[in-house]
C-alpha cells in the first residue's frame, strides 16, 4: 500500500495532539540515542531532536514516500525506510517512541515484549495506538466491505481484533520489569470541510480497501458492474461516505469526530 503524505498530513494537528500527550510522560533528561518507529513524514519526530538537540534521533518507517518527505522536510535527523517487525533496538537507545503505528503490526505484543526486554538501564518506551476501532467510522467500513457488494472485490484486507486493552499493555510491560503509566483519552476533534471524515480515513485506515480495489486481483473480479477506471473505489467512497455524513452530522460548528487513543509510557529502572 502506498502512503499519500499530503493526504495523512491534512489533519496535521490533530494527528498530532496524542503525540505531544505521549512525549510529555517521558521523562528523559539527556537521552544518548532516540528512535521513532513509524514515523511517518517527520513532523513530529522533529519534535524529539527539539527537545533532545544532543541526542542522535533517527526515524523509520515503512513508506518511500513518507521517508522522502521526511528527508526533504527535517534536516538534522536520520530517516530509513524499514520494517519495525525487522528492527532491533540499539544498546543505546534511552528512548524509543512509536506513534500510531503498532496497529498496523498484528504481532506487536511480541515487539513490544522484546522491545521492553530490550531496553537499556534507565530507558524510555512509549507508544501510542488508535483505540476506536469499534466507532462508526470503522464499524461501517468494515460493514461496507463485507457486503455481498463489495466482499468479492475488497477481500480481508480489514482487521479490527488486532489492538490490545489497556490492562493488557500494563500488564505486558510490568512483567518485563518496566515501570507503567498506562492510560486513555478520547479527542474530540472538530473537523471543517465537507466529508472530513472520509478525509481523514482517506489518509489512513480506508488505505487497505483503495489498494484491494486498484490491485489487478481485483480488477478481474466477476462483480464488474461495481468497477470503472478507478477499480470500484470512487463508488465505495460514496457509499460509505453517505454513511458518515448519517452518522457524523455537519453542524454548524463543522464536524466532531470522537477518536478513542491507548497510551503506554514506560521506564526500566537504571
Amino acid at each position: 500500500m502506498r502512503w499519500d503524505p499530503a493526504q495523512y498530513s491534512r489533519y496535521a494537528d490533530e494527528r498530532g495532539r496524542p503525540f505531544l500527550d505521549l512525549l510529555a510522560r517521558v521523562d528523559a533528561p539527556a537521552p544518548r540515542r532516540v528512535v521513532d518507529l513509524g514515523c511517518g513524514p517527520g513532523n513530529l519526530t522533529a519534535l524529539l531532536a527539539a527537545r533532545w538537540p544532543s541526542a542522535s534521533v533517527e526515524g523509520l518507517d515503512s513508506s518511500p514516500e513518507m521517508i522522502e518527505r521526511a528527508r526533504a522536510d527535517v534536516p538534522g535527523v536520520s530517516f530509513q525506510v524499514g520494517d519495525v517487525r525487522a528492527w532491533s533496538i540499539p544498546a543505546d537507545c534511552d528512548v524509543l517512541i512509536s506513534n500510531a503505528t503498532l496497529q498496523w503490526v498484528p504481532e506487536h505484543r511480541a515487539l513490544l515484549r522484546s522491545w521492553a526486554h530490550a531496553l537499556p538501564s534507565g530507558g524510555w518506551l512509549a507508544v501510542q495506538v488508535p483505540g476506536n476501532f469499534d466507532s462508526p467510522s470503522h464499524t461501517l467500513m468494515r460493514s461496507l466491505a463485507t457486503s455481498p457488494r463489495w466482499a468479492p472485490l475488497v477481500g480481508d484486507v480489514l482487521r479490527h481484533d488486532v489492538i490490545a486493552t489497556p490492562p493488557e499493555y500494563a500488564n505486558l510491560l510490568l512483567d518485563a520489569g518496566l515501570a507503567v503509566d498506562v492510560w486513555e483519552t478520547t479527542y474530540l476533534h472538530k473537523l471543517p470541510g465537507e466529508d472530513p471524515v472520509l478525509e481523514w480515513v482517506r489518509g489512513t485506515g480506508l488505505r487497505p480497501i483503495l489498494a484491494a480495489l486498484a490491485s489487478p486481483h481485483g480488477a478481474t473480479s466477476v462483480d464488474a458492474e461495481n468497477r470503472s477506471d478507478d477499480g470500484g473505489s470512487g463508488q465505495f467512497e460514496r457509499e460509505y461516505a453517505a454513511l458518515l455524513r448519517e452518522a457524523y452530522p455537519r453542524t454548524a460548528h463543522g464536524t466532531l469526530f470522537e477518536f478513542r487513543r491507548i497510551f503506554a509510557v514506560a521506564h526500566k529502572p537504571a
